[in-house]
């Protein structure tokens, strides 16, 4: 049996679908999550789709996926502007790390333009509101030859 995707995202994003619309969308968390689920799938994968607002948590779950994902989506919201933790962790993969957002960094402060994941990743998404998700999802599949 394949193991599943693993999606995590980071701070603040409980609040989707409320949280600056005109930036993030109106689609919700749990939205996102269905979104996943289909899209994973349409691919004969499934998900393990998190959320938590606490980095300890998230660096859990990165070192959990080094043996239970076949690939980790993250959007680490962020923290992926400040967690050096989170980099480490990610450097401990050997599995396809997807870089996950909604909004375009490049195009909005000059704070976000950098992040410490990208360090890590594979590849990024960003850009496309809820379906970043999705794309994630479906280069994770591609990476892991899914069908």
């Amino acid at each position: 049996m394949v193991k599943p995707i693993h999606v995590l995202s980071g701070p603040n994003l409980n609040l989707l679908g409320t949280r600056e619309p005109e930036i993030y969308g109106k689609d919700t968390l749990d939205d996102v999550r269905a979104r996943c689920k289909a899209r994973a799938a349409v691919r004969g994968l499934s998900v393990v789709f998190r959320q938590s607002n606490h980095e300890g948590a998230l660096i859990d779950w990165v070192q959990e996926a080094r043996t239970e994902a076949c690939a980790l989506v993250i959007n680490p919201a962020g923290y992926g502007h400040t967690s050096i933790a989170l980099l480490d962790a990610l450097k401990t993969l050997n599995i396809p790390v997807i870089e996950c957002h909604l909004s375009n960094p490049a195009a909005r402060e000059d704070f976000r333009r950098h992040t410490y994941v990208s360090l890590a990743a594979t590849g990024i998404v960003s850009g496309f509101g809820a379906a970043s998700y999705e794309l994630a999802i479906e280069a994770a599949a591609g990476l892991v030859g899914a069908n």
